[in-house]
């Protein structure tokens, strides 16, 4: 039995005339006749009552014929759900993210997202940048907001958006009355500083522009997370360099300035995987890299 049958079968239930349904078909008549023949040999029925005057549905017909309405439906609901997760437009999605990103990409990047594509259902992921490519390898996730470089072959990145360094003070502490401060006032002050561990870049970045400037900083406290840094500062542990979207986290007793010199760069990537053709994995990528651009 084909999709074509019932369709034919359909039109002639609701027709109840061969040439009318025929048209609608846009067939002939013979064409149309033959279809419904072979379709009650196969079901070894009757399907219609024929007269020369006139057609009407059989008992079994009648039964048929929600049947058949049903059946039609049910496939261009399959075809329609095929087109739609072609296009990216259903699914199912798993993002990693860094904690700092939410307050720069990751939000607008979703915002965005979900209102292109209300279908998809998105699984959000904090993670760290190792933990982030191990859930890329696994295919736990299937995009990263992560910090670059990407060394794994079997990933690609892209980087999409990329801020300076400001600095960050505790609320009283003199230097905030300059405008811009230069780097090599920092010498002698305690860092909060970001660990120097595998998938995290910061340390090198900072302590690389700080030994350009003359001096080694002088580490009072080391953690992972950029709202914590942001916390001791706060406590008065030490001053720190922090992505300049860090002001975003808005902690009261923290206050910050930017360099008079021009700073490394925090960058941030996207990362999927090389042999993901999925059209939602395009999708939310396309939308990421255009929020960055407006970032």
């Amino acid at each position: 039995m084909e999709l074509r049958q019932l369709r034919y079968f359909v039109a002639l239930a609701e027709e109840l005339h061969f040439g009318r349904a025929a048209r609608r078909l846009a067939l002939t008549q013979p064409p149309l006749s033959q279809a419904i023949m072979t379709l009650e040999r196969e079901l070894g029925l009757r399907l219609f009552e024929r007269t020369r005057r006139s057609v009407a549905l059989t008992h079994a017909g009648k039964a048929f014929l929600e049947e058949a309405r049903q059946t039609l439906a049910r496939a261009e609901r399959a075809v329609e759900h095929a087109r739609r997760a072609g296009r990216g437009e259903e699914g199912r999605l798993a993002v990693g993210f860094l904690a700092n990103t939410a307050y720069t990409l990751l939000p607008l990047a979703l915002r965005d997202f979900a209102r292109g594509f209300p279908d998809v259902t998105l699984d959000l992921r904090e993670l760290t940048i190792p933990q982030q490519l191990d859930a890329l390898r696994r295919e736990n996730i299937d995009v990263g907001l992560l910090r670059p470089p990407v060394a794994e072959a079997e990933l690609a990145a892209e980087t999409v958006l990329e801020e300076p360094f400001v600095l960050a003070l505790p609320a009283a502490h003199p230097l905030r009355a300059m405008r811009r401060v230069p780097l090599r006032r920092l010498a002698g002050e305690s860092f909060v500083m970001f660990p120097r561990t595998a998938g995290f870049v910061f340390h090198d970045l900072i302590m690389g522009f700080c030994l350009r400037a003359g001096f080694t900083p002088r580490v009072a406290q080391e953690v992972n997370q950029t709202h914590a840094v942001i916390g001791l500062v706060s406590a008065g542990i030490g001053v720190a360099l922090v992505p300049a979207s860090a002001r975003k986290i808005g902690l009261a007793g923290v206050v910050y300035r930017p360099f008079r010199e021009a700073t490394p760069l925090a960058k941030v990537a996207l990362a999927w995987r090389r042999t993901d053709a999925s059209p939602v994995v395009a999708a939310f990528l396309d939308v990421a890299r255009r929020v960055a651009r407006k970032l």
